[in-house]
């Protein structure tokens, strides 16, 4: 883990995968390929990201506490996407056919951990998926077939906030055993 957090009140706080540069242009090229209705709103190229928890609103001098709890063990692991999908409200992601085994562990190590920690755990099956586009009803995905390999060598805690200066800033990066900081 490394990055301590700022001192201020943060919007809403989550654990999620972070891609890479390449991952993420990758990403970004899908994203672009599809077609979008006007009333689209694409996710902007550097919040792209799949997420594990949501945690929520969080005042800084607990985020600062969360820090060094947030970390558990787990070995690297790949995750492929290969299937477009429009959910409900017009939500366009891009998701794995299945959930591999060792995402669905770490998904599952780090909600003991928030449980444990008195912090919300969402009691709905988890999805994991990378969100596109929100208000997207009608959009249609490529026809050309899509498998973004993602190799995962860690997860982020992640400070989203609403806005004029809002954003996403990472305030923890938790590496696999073995990846490094």
């Amino acid at each position: 883990m490394t990055g301590p957090a700022r001192n201020s009140t943060f919007d809403r706080l989550f654990l999620a995968l972070w891609p890479d540069r390449r991952l993420r242009s990758a990403l970004a090229r899908y994203r672009d390929a599809w077609h979008w209705p006007a009333h689209a709103r694409r996710v902007r190229t550097d919040k792209l990201h799949l997420t594990l928890h949501f945690i929520g609103a969080v005042p800084a001098a607990c985020a600062a506490g969360l820090l060094s709890g947030l970390a558990v063990p787990f070995d690297a692991f790949e995750v492929v996407l290969e299937r477009p999908a429009m959910w409900p409200q017009g939500l366009a992601v891009l998701e794995p056919q299945t959930v591999p085994p060792p995402l669905a562990a770490l998904h599952a190590a780090l909600g003991e951990v928030l449980h444990a920690a008195d912090l919300p755990v969402a009691a709905r099956p988890f999805r994991p998926h990378v969100t596109l586009a929100r208000r997207a009803v009608g959009a249609r995905a490529p026809a050309q077939a899509v498998a973004l390999h993602w190799a995962v060598s860690g997860y982020v805690l992640v400070a989203s906030r609403l806005g004029a200066d809002g954003g996403y800033r990472v305030l923890a990066r938790y590496p696999a055993r073995g990846a490094g900081a």
